[in-house]
């Protein structure tokens, strides 16, 4: 984050509000809403949706949530000790729209805050073990089937610390145990197997060695989405992400992606 933001000629120490705070609630020219029904969000994905700095907006940003249950939003924290004491007051068991995820990049932190996400109620949960900088076991936390996906991947940017292929092959053989849908994304700039290192510059190269690994299986959970009226969402009636971008076939994020914008930056 704070590399991306220095490319950016920004201070990532910065908490502010984005310009595009709204967008989920965003129509185009037609009246349709530019975020369609089934589409994922994944919100604060370079900040945390819990930080105590932004108290002061979360209550809007629930509330855009609320507006559009027919949208899956993602949350990622490395806060989940805030989470309870932060949820809207009509969240009972969770809403089915809202998937909840902690950020767990070595053993220590897993333990620390696995148990208090498994603690929360919600209807969908997951981790995140992105980026892997240290050996993880998530085997004693899989075992109720409360976590619905593990996402993996190695670190890049700033002096990049290794990601052990053993790590991630830990991972994906506890996930097979526990039929937890898990997802490779991507090895990281120093990837290590079989005691050798590789260092590995493009992005979109470790996407592909993830995906060529054949570790990650399993499908998104059952999001049981209601248009925005309260009618139950039958899947034809959903966002159908399309891969036929030039990258798309061979990319370790394609499982958890929404597939490609044809904005056509990757042909620039």
């Amino acid at each position: 984050m704070y590399f991306l933001d220095r490319q950016r000629g920004q201070d990532g120490r910065h908490i502010y509000r984005t310009s595009s705070f709204d967008y989920p609630l965003q129509r185009d020219q037609a009246g349709r809403y530019r975020v369609q029904s089934g589409e994922l969000i994944r919100v604060c994905m370079t900040s945390d949706f819990f930080l105590a700095e932004a108290d002061e907006w979360r209550e809007e940003a629930w509330n855009i949530m609320y507006q559009r249950p027919d949208v899956i939003f993602f949350l990622l924290t490395k806060r989940p000790e805030r989470i309870r004491a932060h949820l809207p007051s009509d969240w009972g068991e969770g809403w089915e729209n809202v998937w909840l995820n902690v950020t767990c990049e070595n053993q220590a932190m897993a333990d620390r805050r696995m148990p208090v996400l498994l603690d929360v109620p919600a209807k969908h949960k997951g981790v995140m073990c992105a980026p892997l900088i240290g050996p993880v076991s998530l085997m004693p936390y899989l075992q109720n089937g409360a976590i619905e996906q593990v996402i993996c991947g190695g670190e890049n940017y700033d002096g990049a610390r290794p990601c052990h292929y053993e790590w991630v092959k830990t991972l994906h053989d506890e996930c097979l145990v526990h039929k937890t849908a898990f997802s490779f994304i991507e090895t990281g700039t120093h990837f290590v197997k079989d005691g050798r290192s590789y260092f590995i510059r493009s992005k979109q190269c470790q996407a592909e060695q993830a995906y060529r690994s054949g570790l990650s299986f399993g499908h998104l959970p059952r999001f049981n989405l209601k248009t925005p009226i309260g009618f139950p969402l039958q899947p034809s009636d959903c966002y159908q992400p399309v891969y036929d971008g030039p990258h798309c076939k061979q990319c370790g994020s394609r499982r958890i992606c929404n597939g490609c914008s044809h904005c056509g930056k990757c042909r620039r």
